[in-house]
C-alpha cells in the first residue's frame, strides 16, 4: 500500500520539476556518503547505515537513483553522441560514490551504482572504440582489482561460481536457497509453509533469498507467474523509454530501466546458483 501509494504520487511530478534538483540530490548523496565514515552504525562487518533516529538507511540507495539522474543530465545538456572529455567527466561522476560506497565495504552495491552510470553512457550512443577501450582497461585491471578485494568478497566470487566448493561454509547459504526452490516442485508447498524458510535454513529470507522462499511456498507456476509481472514492468519501462520527450528523461528511463532489468536478474541468478 505504501509502495503504491508512493507510485501514484511520484508520477504526478512533470520531470521538468526534478531536473533543477538533481545536481543537489547528487551532492547531498555524496555527502550522506561521506557522513557514513564518520557517523554510521557498523552492522554485520560493513559501516552501511545512518541512523536519524526515526528510522536507519543507507545512503548508497540512494546513489542508485541520484548517480544516474545526475549523469543523464549532465550529458543531456549537450549534444548527443558525447565527446570523449564528457566521457570523462561522466566516469567521474559515476566513479565518486561507487568507490565511497566499495570503501564502506559494499562491492555489490557499488557495481550496482557503476553500471546504472555505465548504461547512461551506453544509450546517449558512446562510441563503441571508447566503450570496448574502457573495457579492455577493465579486464587488465582485473588482477589488481582481485588483490585489493578483501578475502570474504573473493571467496563470494568463488563460491557463487561452484557453491560446493565449501557446502559447509560460504557456499552453504547457495545450497539451501536450490533446495528450497527445488522442493517447491510445480505448485509449492502453500503461503507460510515452506519448511527451508521457517526452519531457518536460509538467512535473509526477507530480504536477499525472497524468491527462493517464494518459489518454495508457490512451487514454478508462482515463479512463472512473477516472471511474467517483472517482464511486463521491463515492456513498459521499455514503452517510456520510446515515449520520452527530450535527452535527459529518455537516458533516465532508459538507465532506470536497465537497472531494474539487472538487479532482477543478479538476485535471481544468484539464490538459484
Amino acid at each position: 500500500a505504501m509502495g503504491f501509494s508512493l507510485l501514484i504520487l511520484f508520477a504526478q511530478i512533470r520531470i521538468q520539476k526534478i531536473t533543477p534538483w538533481v545536481p543537489w540530490i547528487y551532492l547531498a548523496g555524496v555527502i550522506l556518503l561521506l557522513a557514513v565514515f564518520f557517523v554510521g552504525e557498523i552492522s554485520n562487518g560493513s559501516r552501511r547505515w545512518l541512523d536519524l533516529g526515526i528510522f536507519r538507511f543507507q545512503p548508497s540507495e540512494m546513489m542508485k537513483l541520484a548517480v544516474p539522474m545526475m549523469v543523464s543530465k549532465y550529458l543531456a545538456d549537450q549534444p548527443l553522441p558525447p565527446s570523449f572529455g564528457r566521457v570523462i567527466g561522466a566516469l567521474i561522476i559515476v566513479l565518486i560514490p561507487a568507490l565511497l560506497v566499495a570503501e564502506e565495504p559494499d562491492l555489490g552495491t557499488a557495481l550496482l551504482i557503476t553500471l546504472s552510470g555505465i548504461f547512461v553512457l551506453w544509450l546517449a550512443g558512446t562510441s563503441w572504440t571508447i566503450i570496448l577501450g574502457f573495457i579492455g582497461l577493465g579486464g587488465a585491471s582485473l588482477p589488481i582489482i582481485w588483490k585489493l578485494l578483501h578475502k570474504y568478497q573473493r571467496d563470494r566470487i568463488l563460491t557463487l561460481l561452484d557453491p560446493e566448493r565449501d557446502p559447509l561454509g560460504a557456499g552453504y547459504h547457495i545450497i539451501q536457497s536450490k533446495i528450497a526452490i527445488g522442493s517447491g516442485g510445480i505448485h509449492g508447498k502453500g503461503w507460510l509453509n515452506g519448511t527451508q524458510s521457517h526452519l531457518e535454513f536460509l538467512p535473509e529470507r526477507s530480504t536477499d533469498f525472497i524468491f527462493a522462499v517464494y518459489s518454495e511456498e508457490f512451487g514454478l507456476i508462482g515463479a512463472l507467474i512473477l516472471l511474467s509481472i517483472y517482464i511486463f514492468i521491463l515492456s513498459r519501462g521499455t514503452f517510456i523509454v520510446a515515449q520520452a520527450q527530450g535527452n535527459f528523461a529518455r537516458l533516465l528511463a532508459g538507465s532506470l530501466i536497465l537497472s531494474f532489468f539487472v538487479y532482477i536478474f543478479i538476485n535471481i541468478g544468484m539464490v538459484t546458483g
